[in-house]
């Protein structure tokens, strides 16, 4: 009977395994095609032929090399806002005492079930003379409801004895959430900074309604119009060189590739904070 249930729970384990195998397969192939074929021309649909014609193109492009300095100081000083102001919110409504924090807290979670939308917002933006500028795809979206309540639990937990004998030996509350706080919730810092900056990386849409100006597009943007364009140039008619050929598939799969992988790298140093903090912030109400 036992060696019965060892047989089975290895059939079982083995079964397991290849269900993994071939899910991590579904989902790693379709990347490993779009980095092949952004090596290779568009003249067979399986690439065979190699070539960095289109890595070359787009690094000789201004435009591109611009687009993606935009994403990069958007994700970098995006994500500080981001985790600056949803902290210090965050702080706040953690204590208990703090006059309006059930009507804040109310309106904060009202907004996670009704929008204003994007005719609002727009005229929001308009109006406060963010359009045209980078601001206006970090500042209207500084901090997110869900993530808000999630780190307000986290610092809830935080035992009360540290912040009352710092605040005992003379600190203000701006050093006790410095000093105190955010040490001991760097676990949930970096989950929540990882999500804001995948979000702030991958926007699309806010700068297609807030950026007039195509030397402002972030990388996003400009995938969308080679995508659309994939047979023209995506810079300066005199950014290209005569004697290049250059196949649109390539190109698209190319921009695909660069504005994939700098996220990606990410993770790995944020990986052992990424469940730990995501769990713990969600414990205690």
């Amino acid at each position: 009977m036992h060696q019965d249930n060892t047989i089975g729970s290895r059939i079982f384990d083995y079964a397991n395994y290849l269900f993994l195998f071939l899910v991590s397969l579904a989902a790693i192939l379709p990347f490993m095609y779009v980095v092949i074929s952004s090596f290779s021309t568009e003249a067979a649909l399986i690439p065979t032929q190699f070539t960095t014609a289109a890595y070359n193109y787009i690094f000789t492009t201004s435009t591109f090399v611009r687009s993606l300095g935009v994403s990069v100081y958007i994700t970098l000083f995006g994500t500080m806002i981001n985790l600056v102001f949803t902290s210090l919110m965050a702080y706040s409504l953690a204590h208990k005492h703090l006059a309006g924090r059930r009507v804040i807290l109310l309106m904060v979670v009202f907004t996670m079930l009704f929008n204003g939308g994007m005719i609002p917002t727009y005229f929001i933006v308009k109006a406060t003379g963010l359009m045209n500028t980078m601001w206006a795809l970090m500042i209207p979206n500084a901090i997110s409801a869900f993530y808000l309540i999630i780190l307000k639990n986290f610092f809830q937990s935080i035992p009360d004895e540290l912040k009352e004998s710092a605040r005992m030996d003379g600190a203000h509350e701006l050093g006790i959430l410095l000093r105190i706080v955010i040490p001991l919730s760097l676990p949930a810092m970096a989950a929540f900074g990882l999500f804001y900056a995948v979000g702030l990386w991958n926007q699309y849409f806010s700068a297609v309604l807030y950026i007039n100006s195509p030397e402002k597009w972030p990388v996003q943007v400009l995938l969308r119009q080679v995508v659309i364009l994939s047979q023209g140039s995506i810079g300066d008619s005199g950014e290209i060189a005569s004697d290049t050929v250059l196949y649109g598939e390539g190109i698209k799969m190319a921009v695909i590739v660069i504005s994939t992988v700098p996220i990606l790298l990410v993770y790995p140093f944020l990986q052992k904070h990424f469940a730990k903090g995501v769990l713990l912030g969600s414990v205690k109400g």
